[in-house]
């Protein structure tokens, strides 16, 4: 891994979980990890709720926009975590693959994606203490 990892964080619409998840270590890691997100079916804008839920949380992910994952994006990842986009994810031998099973927030209530979203920041803050540990 280089001495500041790059992580990619993909779903399918890139709307919600990896919004989220990119938005944790953002504001957990600083500038030691390098945070990309995607989606292999990407929509036009992020879920409204889970911009609220992350709101709550004192991080603003409202002025990002879903991104179609790309090869190249892939490339340059050292970590890449999927969650629920199954094979759409290209693989390239000497990275890291993590798939997260979480549930979709797409259509759900704020007390639903509450709990999504705290289960990613768990996860989020497991793999930062891997990957970039504080000094």
């Amino acid at each position: 891994m280089s001495a500041k990892p790059t992580v990619l964080f993909v779903c399918v619409h890139n709307a919600g979980r990896s919004q989220m998840a990119a938005g944790y270590l953002r504001e957990l890691a600083g500038d030691r990890v390098e945070v990309l997100s995607a989606g292999s079916e990407p929509k036009d804008q992020i879920n409204p709720v889970a911009i609220e839920a992350m709101a709550e949380e004192g991080i603003d992910i409202a002025g990002n926009t879903p991104k179609i994952l790309t090869v190249e994006a892939v490339k340059e990842s050292d970590v890449v975590i999927t969650m629920g986009c199954g094979d759409a994810c290209p693989v390239f031998p000497g990275k890291r693959y993590e798939d997260w099973e979480l549930e979709d927030p797409a259509g759900k209530d704020l007390a639903t994606v509450r709990r999504v979203r705290d289960d990613i920041r768990g996860r989020v803050e497991s793999l930062l203490a891997e990957i970039a540990p504080a000094a």
